[in-house]
C-alpha cells in the first residue's frame, strides 16, 4: 500500500520571513487540495491523505525557474499542482511567485520529482 503526502516548494532566493513562508505555504497547500477535490478520484486521494495525517514536506528551490521546473514535471505526470502569486501587500512586489505545491498524491509519484530537493 502506498502512502500519501504533499510537497510544498518555497523559493529560497526571496529570503522570506518565517511568517510569510508559513502563509504562502498554507495558500499553496489549500489551493492544491481544493484542486484535487474537484474529481471523484481526487476526493479519494484527499481522504486517504487526511486519514494518514496530511503529511506535508516543505522543500526549498533556488528560484522561480527551478520552481516551475518541478511544477512542470508534476504536471507531465498528471499530478495536481498549485503556484502562488503574492498580492504584494507586505514583503514582496505584487505578482511575485513565492511558492508552489504538488499533491497530495501517492508519495512514490511525488518522489519521482522531489526526492532529492533539499528540505526547507
Amino acid at each position: 500500500m502506498d502512502d500519501y503526502k504533499q510537497v510544498i516548494l518555497i523559493r529560497n532566493d526571496l529570503k522570506l520571513p518565517k511568517g510569510k513562508i508559513a502563509a504562502q505555504a498554507a495558500h499553496a497547500s489549500v489551493d492544491a487540495v481544493l484542486k484535487q477535490m474537484s474529481s471523484t478520484l481526487g476526493k479519494d486521494v484527499v481522504k486517504s491523505w487526511k486519514n494518514e495525517g496530511m503529511r506535508k514536506i516543505a522543500v526549498k528551490v533556488a528560484d522561480e525557474k527551478e520552481l516551475y521546473k518541478y511544477i512542470q514535471q508534476a504536471k507531465d505526470l498528471g499530478l495536481v499542482t498549485s503556484v502562488i502569486t503574492d498580492a504584494g501587500k507586505t514583503v514582496v512586489a505584487p505578482g511575485t511567485v513565492t511558492c508552489g505545491a504538488i499533491g497530495p498524491d501517492k508519495s512514490s509519484e511525488l518522489d519521482k520529482i522531489t526526492k532529492d530537493v533539499p528540505l526547507l
